[in-house]
This record gives C-alpha cells, sequence and structure tokens, in this order.
C-alpha cells in the first residue's frame, strides 16, 4: 500500500513539474502574412481567374472591409473544377495555417459553398476546399485537380456546414506538406470539419472563392515555417501561354 501511495506521489509530482506545451499545430510558426481589407490596394496582391466577379468593399460601422465574390465568372477552367478564383500571388507556401472570416451571400441549396485554395500550381494542378451544406461526391470536401476533373481526396463527410445568412463564420486550414495532412475547421476550432491526406501537390500558391457561388472573405492571416518564392508567370496563373 505505501509502495503505491508512494508511487501515485511521483507521478503526480512528475505531471506538476512538467512544463506545458502547445500542441496547436503552427504555434511556434511566425505570422508571414495578415490583411484586414481596409484599403482597396490589396487587389494589386491578387490573381483573378476573371476580376469582373469580385471587388473590394470598404469598411463600415460595424462592418469590416473585405474582399467580395460578387457573382459567376465567365472564366472556363481546363477541367470541371471552381471557376471564381482570386489568389495571392506574391509567396508559395508548402506546410501553413491559414485563418479567415468568411460570410457566404448566395442563395440557399445544398451545394451552397465558398472555397479555399492551396497548393495552386497551375490551373490543371491544386487542391481546394469546398465547404457546402450538403456533402456527396462533389460537394463539402478537399479535392485535388490533377490535369482532369476534380477528384474528393477524403469519405463523402457525414454532415455538411450551415452557412446561415449574415454570418461571418471562422475558418482555419491547416497543411502539412510533410505528411500531406490537410485539416479545416469551422466555427469549432477544436473539431475538424473536414480532413484528407494527400501528398500530391507540396507547395502553391493560396487564395479563395467558389465553384460559382458568392460571398466575402477577411481578416486573412498565415502563418508559416518558411515561403517559397512562385514559379515565373505565378503572378499571371490564369493567363493562356498563346496571350501576350
Amino acid at each position: 500500500m505505501r509502495s503505491t501511495f508512494a508511487a501515485l506521489c511521483f507521478l503526480l509530482s512528475a505531471c506538476a513539474n512538467t512544463p506545458e506545451v502547445d500542441s496547436r499545430f503552427g504555434s511556434s510558426w511566425p505570422l508571414v502574412y495578415s490583411q484586414d481589407f481596409t484599403e482597396g490596394e490589396f487587389l494589386k496582391h491578387c490573381s483573378f481567374s476573371d476580376q469582373e466577379a469580385w471587388r473590394w468593399v470598404p469598411p463600415t460601422t460595424g462592418v469590416p472591409g473585405s474582399l467580395e465574390l460578387v457573382g459567376n465568372s465567365g472564366y472556363q477552367p481546363p477541367h470541371r473544377s471552381p471557376k471564381c478564383i482570386a489568389l495571392l500571388h506574391d509567396r508559395a507556401y508548402q506546410s501553413f495555417v491559414l485563418e479567415a472570416k468568411i460570410l457566404q451571400t448566395g442563395a440557399d441549396g445544398a451545394h451552397r459553398d465558398f472555397c479555399l485554395f492551396f497548393g495552386f500550381q497551375d490551373p490543371s494542378n491544386y487542391y481546394y476546399v469546398h465547404m457546402a451544406t450538403r456533402p456527396d461526391d462533389h460537394a463539402h470536401n478537399i479535392f485535388r485537380v490533377e490535369n482532369a476533373p476534380r477528384v474528393k481526396t477524403s469519405p463523402v463527410a457525414a454532415a455538411g456546414i450551415d452557412w446561415g445568412r449574415d454570418i461571418w463564420h471562422d475558418i482555419r486550414l491547416e497543411r502539412d506538406a510533410d505528411q500531406g495532412l490537410t485539416r479545416v475547421y469551422f466555427d469549432d476550432m477544436q473539431t475538424p470539419a473536414l480532413s484528407s491526406t494527400d501528398a500530391t501537390f507540396s507547395w502553391g500558391l493560396l487564395g479563395f472563392g467558389s465553384f460559382d457561388d458568392s460571398g466575402r472573405v477577411t481578416d486573412v492571416n498565415i502563418w508559416a515555417p518558411e515561403t517559397v518564392e512562385p514559379l515565373p508567370g505565378a503572378r499571371e496563373p490564369f493567363r493562356r501561354p498563346d496571350k501576350r
């Protein structure tokens, strides 16, 4: 009995003397990008599949400035994939954490969505997160476009998300390029709404958009251990080779 009590005391003492460790993915990484959309100069930092589909909304009382996707894009992708894309073209990322606030403004429907893009190397090779009301083979998943129509990278989720009306939602996207692991959090920052493992693309540009819907994004922050310079042409990734 004494030996058991002594062992318990030793264990409790060891736990008490163990320093707390912040195990949150990316918690030790520096903040490498931050955008609050107070100025329209942000648009110069982006490449658009169709710039006519986007606009800057200045801040008003109680409402932050934002980048707004106002309608469907005239862009026709080379493969079945989202049409409305805005990419941050200054840097490409490998592992990273991206947080943002998103307001979905489209009509109700099973595929009412907003998307996050990552690992974007060109219009035929990238990943995107499709956050939608109802999951199926083509909605609410983490998709890969690889010289072919998009394919999901994980099984169909058990449930979609509720965008509601006039509600800003907190979004967190985690990417571990070494393990090919991706997690997406929607309001609940403890339990992923979506996750998958796919290591096809280890780096690429980040961005926002929709398959063919509308919405706004603000308060964007990115943490990363390092960034990589994009390949030549990354500032105009949607320009066709035959155009000068």
